[in-house]
């Protein structure tokens, strides 16, 4: 049984590449394989194709369900399907997973065709544009030369923006919510404190754990719990834990005592059982790298003039790592570029998360949107 407005039970799939694709680095990758997903129906004119683009821990799992498994609603189902902000009776909806997860497409746990053991650290370092590119490659193989819109929050955010500098004439709106135009060293330094955790764990074997049959999970799970925090608002925590302790006084030990501690460590075991730690390594240095300025002396101006899409970028109050600031340099940069823009900046108490919940201003606001793009794309 499905949610109400849900795009229902859906299937994977599994597009496999042969060409060689040239990574930032000057790495290469001869053969790769990328998992997606697909919502609604691509028109005749093949102009409502809406790409969504995932963050650090999401995957092409972006709305409904699989058939048979509980709790498997997709990461943005509250955002994408019939009647809801990207309604999939309008747009044909597109959720693909980056190479270097470890959701089903080419990333560590894979096996190296040259090796034929799992690439584990051997696995190239790739960027927010080599993503780009890759999805780029997966639409020519769909057949949609343009898409009506690409979407994505916080590292999501990241490469519907790098779309629009790849690609401007592949793109006509750029949706790009809770993100930033790269990080401040603050961030940076909260991604290596997690990388640090999780190399440190003597089970991580510099990488090639897999070959150990054993998992870094006390890093990985540190890790997680380092970036969790930082996704909440201090609001937020205070509100939902406090000072509460798990039971009625201290117990003057190093022991979980305190409600909050509780939910971090369960937060981190829960984590560590799905994720992989070389994923995490590669994605935050993702995040890390992100930075379309550089190559223009760090004049955002300047190098946000390539792009010829529309754009819409919406922040919360709370969200203290991707904070309101950022995006309006963003937009700031846009103006100055007299671009089409529209910014909503929404008051909401939870942090960086936000963007994923289901705040209505937030909603209504995405949707109207979509109506416009909707209208557009009737035209």
């Amino acid at each position: 049984m499905t949610a109400p407005g849900s795009v229902g039970i859906v299937t994977p799939k599994t597009m496999r590449f042969d060409a060689p694709l040239a990574l930032a680095s000057g790495a290469s990758f001869a053969s790769y394989e990328l998992l997606y997903e697909t919502y609604g129906e691509l028109n005749a004119a093949r102009s409502n194709a809406v790409l969504v683009c995932h963050a650090l821990n999401a995957s092409h799992h972006v709305a409904g369900s699989y058939e048979g498994e509980e709790k498997s609603l997709g990461w943005w189902d509250n955002m994408v399907g019939p009647g809801k902000p990207v309604d999939t009776n309008r747009f044909f909806v597109i959720g693909v997973n980056n190479p270097g997860s470890c959701f089903g497409s080419t990333g560590p746990m894979s096996i190296d065709p040259a090796s034929g053991r799992r690439y584990g650290s051997r696995f190239p370092v790739v960027t927010v544009e080599d993503w780009v590119n890759v999805q780029a490659r997966l639409a020519d193989r769909l057949g949609i030369e343009r898409f009506a819109a690409v979407m994505g929050g916080s590292l999501g955010g990241m490469q519907a923006l790098s779309w629009a500098l790849q690609y401007p004439q592949r793109i006509a709106h750029c949706v790009a919510i809770a993100t930033t135009p790269k990080l401040t060293a603050q961030n940076i330094a909260f991604n290596d404190v997690a990388r640090t955790a999780i190399q440190n764990d003597p089970d991580f074997h510099g990488g090639d754990f897999y070959e150990y049959g054993v998992k870094p999970r006390r890093g990985l799970g540190v890790a997680r719990m380092i970036g969790h925090i930082t996704y909440l608002s201090g609001a937020d925590m205070a509100e939902k834990f406090g000072r509460m302790l798990r039971h009625q006084d201290y117990g003057y030990s190093f022991g979980i005592e305190f409600e909050v501690e509780s939910y971090l460590r369960y937060q981190g075991d829960k984590f560590a059982d799905y994720f992989d730690a070389n994923t995490y390594l590669l994605i935050t240095r993702a995040l890390d790298y992100f930075d379309p300025a550089r190559a223009c002396g760090g004049d955002l101006v300047q190098a946000l003039a390539r792009a010829e899409a529309k754009f819409f970028l919406a922040s919360f109050t709370t969200d203290w790592r991707f904070a309101p600031a950022r995006s309006r340099e963003i937009v700031e940069a846009l103006i100055a570029n007299h671009r089409d823009v529209t910014y909503a900046e929404v008051d909401a108490p939870h942090g960086h998360d936000a963007f994923l919940m289901d705040d209505p201003r937030y909603h209504r606001a995405v949707a109207a949107y979509f109506d416009r793009i909707a209208r557009e794309v009737r035209a």
